[in-house]
């Protein structure tokens, strides 16, 4: 049975990458009373989730809410898509790898019906950033690592980039940036750069492990009110009085919609769910990065520093014609990530590296359903890997492997290799090559577009662009879910610019002076 209801301004639902930036953002009025409901636990002082390098670690572990994919007809059906069960999200849980979103991504977004949502007006936020976002510092940069910049700059004539977010670039290679600290490897995340410094402001209410199940109607017909399950197993209901915000992310915040009545009226109708708005682009435009591995073994051990062992990277564009943004990228692992290799059959070396190309907008799109009306069951994850009807994504993935091969056969990091593990110098045609890549495929865990925002006469989208639900008061949504396209990047810093702008819209806040898309260096970026 419920308790008493407890009333706030706002409503934040997920503490992730956007629910901190919101929360603090929303908080700095001392009049404004703010709630974070949050399903996991605190961040706060725990090293296992403060230190970079331990990300790996995360992965399914008491941290990882750990969803689970439908069987793929073109890809690898056992990719376990890792959500971060913690407070900042996946920004505690990630690599914090951190790129600017393209200015033509932006522009995607303005002609998909996104109003506002221009490079011209989202990219001056990066001013307003809290999280400190710097190359990865001089003494993480592992000699293998630095070889590899060295060998792909060398072998595929691309420039060395020494900041990734200094300006739009179409190709290149380099260390990453990152949101960290490089002298302790403490997280520059959403939680650690926006909650951390604000958690006594007496205004600002934290209610961790706190898991919101259903969203209801108040008695003006706004969705306003929130059904939450407590720490203790009680149950619980919340309201604001201004507007409800869902960060839940692109999986849970269409699961929450679904489970509260909003989305596909049929499919709904079906589980026995009451239809409390039909909205039928909830769960659709299921976006990733889907990325496929090569494996070699080195000829010994590598040097031990790292801020996070995917410390560089290598961007190309092989088509001119579609534009100046690249059409591939690659991550460079300095340990063996072998989490699919090994289910194929293939040794895992003591010592090794990998490349991991991957698509950067890829043309595939999936959906995501509810199983059941109850609401511990999860959602089912469909994200049709490799199904384009042109066969873009599997064809970016073939050149990925013949592409990883130039760049490894290219001194100095040739003299670091033994021998190539997987998928082995022997598997060598398209044919061949595509079958590996496909069932060796992996994502880069950026799940996106599951509530698109969009124009009034696009019948998919899910918010306006004031990301408002559409047609009905109360509730907004910010996170990824929103995206109506996959940036080319990692997405983690397009979510914390979308939730400063979101910050402003919702306030009334002048937004930062537009700049030309040639201002986008990283001055006043980061703190």
């Amino acid at each position: 049975m419920d308790d008493e209801t407890t009333t706030y301004d706002y409503l934040i639902i997920g503490g992730g990458t956007a629910g901190s930036v919101l929360a603090a953002r929303l908080s700095e009025d001392p009049a404004c009373r703010v709630c974070v409901v949050e399903g996991g636990p605190s961040d706060v002082g725990d090293e296992r989730i403060l230190k970079l390098r331990n990300w790996i670690n995360l992965l399914g572990s008491e941290f990882d809410y750990g969803y689970t994919t439908e069987e793929q007809a073109r890809g690898n059906s056992h990719i376990l898509h890792s959500r971060a069960r913690v407070l900042g999200g996946c920004s505690s849980h990630n690599t914090l790898i951190s790129f600017l979103p393209f200015p033509q991504d932006l522009d995607e977004w303005v002609r998909s019906g996104c109003e506002g949502w221009g490079p011209e007006t989202i990219l001056p936020y990066r001013s307003r950033l809290q999280n400190t976002i710097v190359p990865v510092g001089a003494a993480d940069r592992n000699a293998i690592a630095q070889d590899f910049v060295t060998a792909a700059s060398t072998g595929l004539g691309v420039p060395v980039v020494e900041d990734f977010n200094a300006r739009p670039f179409t190709d290149g290679t380099g260390f990453f940036s990152l949101a960290y600290d490089p002298g302790t490897n403490t997280r520059s995340s959403a939680s650690v750069a926006y909650l951390h410094p604000v958690m006594d402001r007496p205004n600002l209410t934290l209610r961790l492990e706190t898991w919101a199940y259903r969203l209801l109607r108040d008695s003006e017909g706004r969705f306003t009110r929130v059904q939450v399950r407590n720490p203790d197993g009680s149950v619980s209901t919340l309201e604001a009085e201004a507007e409800v915000l869902l960060c839940a992310g692109a999986i849970d915040t269409p699961r929450l919609l679904m489970l509260s009545g909003i989305g596909p009226a049929d499919q709904l109708r079906d589980l026995g769910i009451e239809v409390g708005a039909d909205l039928p682009g909830v769960g659709e435009n299921l976006l990733d990065h889907p990325e496929s591995v090569m494996v070699w073994e080195t000829r010994g051990p590598l040097p031990p520093n790292s801020a996070m062992d995917s410390d560089a990277g290598l961007f190309l564009r092989r088509d001119a014609a579609g534009g100046p943004r690249p059409d591939l990228m690659f991550h460079f692992y300095q340990v063996p990530f072998t989490i699919n290799t090994e289910r194929l059959g293939y040794p895992v070396p003591e010592h090794g590296v990998c490349m991991t190309p991957n698509v950067p907008r890829a043309r595939s799109v999936g959906r995501m359903w509810l199983r059941s009306a109850d609401p511990a069951v999860k959602p089912a994850l469909d994200f049709r890997y490799f199904t384009d009807p042109e066969g873009y994504d599997e064809r970016t993935i073939v050149d990925g492997l013949r592409i990883a091969r130039e760049v490894a056969a290219t001194a100095p990091l040739s003299d670091w290799l033994l021998r190539e593990v997987a998928p082995g110098p022997d598997v060598r045609s398209d044919a061949d090559l595509s079958e590996y890549g496909r069932r060796a495929a992996h994502t880069v865990y950026h799940p996106a577009g599951t509530c698109r925002m969009g124009a009034e006469d696009d019948p998919l989208a899910v918010v306006d662009p004031q990301l408002r639900l559409r047609g009905h008061d109360g509730l907004r949504i910010v996170d990824a879910s929103v995206f109506p396209t996959m940036p080319t990047i990692n997405p983690m810093v397009t979510v914390l610019l979308a939730a400063e702008r979101a910050a402003d819209l919702i306030s009334a806040r002048p937004a930062p002076a537009p700049l030309g898309t040639e201002g986008m260096g990283t001055e006043g970026m980061g703190r």
